[in-house]
């Protein structure tokens, strides 16, 4: 029978309430005394329920852990928290938080996991392969722990993860980061509209020249890119998707915006968005009309939906460039507010050159 790792150096003990990272002399551990690894695995049958920490668990490719509530075809199929805020919150309090009580299934220690932006990726074990998709999440009610401490630290410090590749894993197998892309990294879908380019009929060019311009320019990382027919509903759908809690900074949409009847993007996203961003869409509109004077049939419309711009271009290649290359330069600053950035809007203030 297999072993889970071993502990160097300093002794820990979870003892008989569940604690663990609490070294035998009562010291917490420095970052560089604790080892990359797993420091423990917990599922439940059920959701809305604490979990239970396991001897070991099997993790099966793009659905989770075998038999936990939360494993399924989705983003978040596994919950993932580093062992020194738990162990913070220990010392708040509550020494006898055992795992499994912010119904997290992986508790990591020796791994930053606040520089872990979308789409790295982490290996634990030998085998299993995990790609980040969600930080936090919205606490809809606040729990017995928030109450006791004043803090929740699933909502604000945990990490979703979709399995990439399955295996077994024990507490104390080595954990690592496989590749990673930093959280100071702004994320950004495209979504191309098109009724053609959806059927293969048709080939999509608008889409991926968006997605280098946000990469070369934006320094953006592409999360995701898919296209998608002229369907209200759909585009709505996916739009919620991804700035519901996704932590996308930006939403691209390419196309749908003119005078067919086909095209209903404006009104997807309208439909979504809480807060209009005009300006965005008249700055397009003006670069536009200095090229063609059909720009001022463009519908395009532009919002935030939570923390997340959505963008709304032609569907051309030419013009998709064109509209985005016009509103590049106020993307940085518009978004750093959205992550709650509180320099002040006037460059001149703080020292930076208009």
């Amino acid at each position: 029978m297999r072993k889970a790792g071993k502990t160097v150096g300093r002794v820990t003990s979870r003892g008989e309430h569940g604690n663990f990272l609490i070294p035998s002399d009562g010291m917490p551990l420095t970052k560089t005394q604790r080892l990359q690894r797993v420091e423990a695995l917990c599922s439940s049958p059920r959701k809305g329920m604490k979990k239970t920490s396991r001897r070991t668990v099997r993790f099966v490719r793009n659905h989770g852990i075998e038999g936990d509530a939360h494993a399924g075809e989705w983003h978040r199929q596994v919950s993932i928290l580093d062992a020194a805020d738990i162990t913070r919150l220990q010392g708040k309090g509550l020494p006898d938080l055992r795992p499994g009580a912010f119904a997290e299934n992986v508790i990591l220690s020796g791994i930053d996991l606040t520089d872990i932006g979308l789409g790295s990726r982490l290996r634990i074990a030998s085998d299993v392969e995990l790609s980040v998709t969600q930080i936090g999440k919205v606490c809809h009610t606040r729990c017995a722990i928030f109450r006791k401490t004043g803090d929740c630290i699933m909502p604000r410090l945990g990490l979703f993860a979709r399995v990439m590749q399955g295996g077994k894993v024990w507490p104390g197998d080595e954990a690592k980061i496989l590749h990673l892309v930093p959280r100071s990294q702004f994320q950004a879908v495209v979504l191309t509209i098109s009724d053609r380019c959806s059927k293969g009929e048709a080939e999509d060019t608008a889409g991926p020249a968006v997605c280098d311009q946000l990469q070369q320019k934006l320094a953006a990382h592409i999360y995701e890119t898919k296209v998608l027919p002229d369907e209200q509903s759909q585009i709505a759908q996916y739009l919620r998707h991804y700035s519901d809690g996704h932590s996308i900074d930006l939403i691209v949409t390419v196309g749908g915006t003119g005078f067919s009847p086909r095209d209903v993007t404006p009104e997807a996203i309208t439909e979504v968005i809480t807060r209009p961003t005009p300006g965005l869409d008249e700055a397009m509109r003006r670069v536009s009309m200095k090229k063609t004077p059909h720009a001022m049939l463009s519908r395009s419309v532009s919002g935030i939906n939570g923390s997340t711009l959505i963008v709304s271009l032609p569907g051309s290649k030419r013009g998709a460039v064109e509209n985005l290359d016009a509103i590049l330069p106020a993307l940085t600053h518009g978004l750093s507010k959205l992550r709650g950035d509180q320099s002040d809007c006037d460059p001149a203030r703080d020292g930076r050159k208009r």
